[in-house]
C-alpha cells in the first residue's frame, strides 16, 4: 500500500516541504516589505531625499556658497582691479585737457670764449649758473578729439565692468552647478542604500529559507551577487558625491553646509521669449555694445587727430650767476596742422574696420546665444517630460515589486529571478527620477546664466 502511494505523495511531499521553508521566511520579508514603505514615493521634486538636517534653506545655501565663491575667486579679483584701473584711465584722458604746468631747475659749471677775437683771453667767460623756467600750456581747439578720446575710455571702462559682472554671473554658474551635482550624487546614495538595505533584508529571508531547504541555495548565491551590486553602485555614488564636494571647496572653501535637494531650487523654466528678451539686455551684450561704442569713438578720434590742433603756451625763464641775472618770458598760441602723413589714411580706415567688426561680433553673439537657450530650454523640458513620466511608472512599480515578493514568499509563486527583477527595476526607476530632476535644473540653472539672470533669479 505504502508502495503504491508513494509516487503520487512525492509531488505533494515537496510541496507542503516548500510551503514550510517559505512559511519560516515570511516573517523576514513582510520586514523588507514594511521598512520599505517606510520611503515614499517621489511625487514631487525631492520627495526621494531624505530631510536636510540643515536649519537653512537649499536657495540660502546656495546664496551663502555664491558670496564665499566671489569672496575667494582671484579671478573676480583681477576683475575688479582691472574695473579700477579703467576707471582711472577715463580720468587720466579727461585731465589731459586740462592745463598742464612744468617746472625745470638747473645747475651747474659752463664757459664760453672766442679764440679769433684780439683778446681771446678776455672772451672766455667761466662760472656757475642756476636757470628755473615754467611753462604751461593747454589745447584750445582740436575737432573734438579729446572729448572721442575721453568717450574711447569711458565706453572701455563701462566694458570692464561689465564683463566684471559676467564674470560673477559665471562664479555663480559653477556654484550652482556643483551644488546641483553634489545634490545629484547624494540621492542617488541614498536610493542605492535603500536598494541595499532592501537586499540585505531579503538575503537574511533567504537565509532562514536555505536553513530549512537546502536546494534554494543557489537563490542565496543571486541574492548575495545583488547584494554586492548594489553596494558597488552605493560607493561608485558615494566616490562621486566626494569628487564635487572637493571640486566645490575650490571655490567655496571649507566648512560646506549639509547636503540638502536642491531639485526645486530654481522652479520652473523660464518661456523662451523672456530669455530671448533677457539675452538682449545681459550684461554680455552692454559690454560688446560698449566695446563696440569704444571702437566707434577710437575711430572719430582718429579722424579728428588728423585735422588742425590749437593750443596755447606760457613759459618764463628766470637765471643767476654767470652773465648776470637775465630774464624772459612768452605767452602766445600754437597750431598744429598735418600737411603729410602717409598712414594716415590707413590709420582711420583700420579704426573704422575694427568698430564695424565689434558691432558684427556682438550681433553674431546674440544670435548665437539665442540658439543655445532654445537648445538648452529644449534640454530642460525633456528632463522635467522625462522625471514627471518617470514618477508615473515609479507608483506601478512599488505595487508590482510588493506583489511579486509577497507571492515569491508565499508558496513560490514568482521566482527570485522575478523578484531581483522587479526590485532592481524599481531602485533604477528611482535614479532615473534623480538624474531627469537634476538634468533639468542644470538646463535651468544654464538658461538662466545664458540670459544673465541666474544671480538676480536667486534672490
Amino acid at each position: 500500500m505504502n508502495a503504491l502511494f508513494a509516487p503520487a505523495l512525492r509531488p505533494t511531499l515537496i510541496a507542503l516541504a516548500c510551503a514550510a521553508s517559505c512559511l519560516l521566511a515570511l516573517p523576514a520579508a513582510a520586514r523588507c516589505i514594511d521598512e520599505d514603505r517606510n520611503a515614499p514615493l517621489p511625487e514631487t521634486p525631492g520627495g526621494a531625499v531624505e530631510a536636510s538636517s540643515s536649519t537653512q534653506s537649499p536657495r540660502d545655501q546656495v546664496l551663502e556658497l555664491i558670496k564665499r565663491a566671489r569672496e575667494r575667486s582671484k579671478a573676480l579679483g583681477a576683475a575688479r582691479l582691472l574695473t579700477e584701473a579703467a576707471a582711472y584711465d577715463v580720468e587720466e584722458t579727461r585731465a589731459s585737457g586740462k592745463p598742464q604746468a612744468s617746472l625745470n631747475l638747473t645747475s651747474g659749471y659752463q664757459g664760453s670764449g672766442n679764440d679769433a677775437t684780439p683778446d681771446a683771453a678776455a672772451s672766455n667767460i667761466n662760472g656757475s649758473q642756476t636757470r628755473a623756467s615754467v611753462n604751461v600750456s593747454a589745447p584750445l581747439f582740436d575737432f573734438g578729439r579729446l572729448g572721442w578720446l575721453t568717450q574711447w575710455r569711458a565706453a572701455q571702462a563701462e566694458a570692464t565692468r561689465l564683463n566684471q559682472i559676467s564674470a560673477e554671473e559665471q562664479v555663480a554658474l559653477q556654484v550652482v552647478s556643483l551644488s546641483a551635482e553634489r545634490s545629484r550624487y547624494r540621492m542617488q546614495s541614498q536610493v542605492y542604500r535603500q536598494y541595499a538595505t532592501k537586499m540585505s533584508c531579503l538575503v537574511d529571508a533567504l537565509g532562514e529559507i536555505t536553513k530549512a531547504d537546502k536546494g534554494r541555495a543557489s537563490e542565496l548565491i543571486q541574492a548575495r551577487k545583488t547584494l554586492a551590486q548594489a553596494e558597488l553602485a552605493y560607493e561608485q555614488s558615494q566616490t562621486l558625491l566626494r569628487q564635487m564636494e572637493t571640486r566645490l571647496r575650490r571655490y567655496v572653501g571649507d566648512p560646506l553646509p549639509p547636503g540638502s535637494s536642491m531639485a526645486t531650487l530654481l522652479g520652473a523654466l523660464p518661456l523662451i521669449d523672456k530669455v530671448h528678451s533677457d539675452i538682449e539686455r545681459s550684461a554680455v551684450m552692454a559690454g560688446m555694445d560698449a566695446q563696440a561704442e569704444a571702437a566707434d569713438s577710437y575711430a572719430k578720434s582718429v579722424a579728428a587727430g588728423q585735422k588742425p590742433q590749437l593750443g596755447w603756451n606760457a613759459a618764463g625763464s628766470k637765471a643767476v650767476g654767470l652773465g648776470g641775472n637775465p630774464r624772459n618770458w612768452s605767452l602766445g598760441l600754437s597750431l598744429n596742422v598735418p600737411v603729410f602723413n602717409p598712414g594716415a589714411d590707413a590709420q582711420l580706415s583700420s579704426a573704422r574696420k575694427r568698430a564695424e567688426a565689434a558691432r558684427l561680433q556682438k550681433l553674431d553673439s546674440l544670435d548665437a546665444r539665442k540658439a543655445q537657450a532654445a537648445e538648452v530650454l529644449e534640454q530642460g523640458n525633456a528632463a522635467m517630460d522625462r522625471a514627471q513620466r518617470t514618477v508615473n511608472v515609479l507608483r506601478d512599480s512599488e505595487s508590482v515589486r510588493n506583489v511579486t515578493l509577497q507571492q515569491w514568499q508565499q508558496l513560490g509563486k514568482r521566482s527570485l529571478f522575478d523578484v531581483m527583477s522587479a526590485e532592481g527595476e524599481h531602485y533604477n526607476l528611482r535614479v532615473s527620477y534623480v538624474n531627469a530632476l537634476h538634468d533639468a535644473l542644470q538646463s535651468n540653472a544654464l538658461l538662466r546664466s545664458i540670459a544673465g539672470t541666474l544671480d538676480l533669479d536667486l534672490r
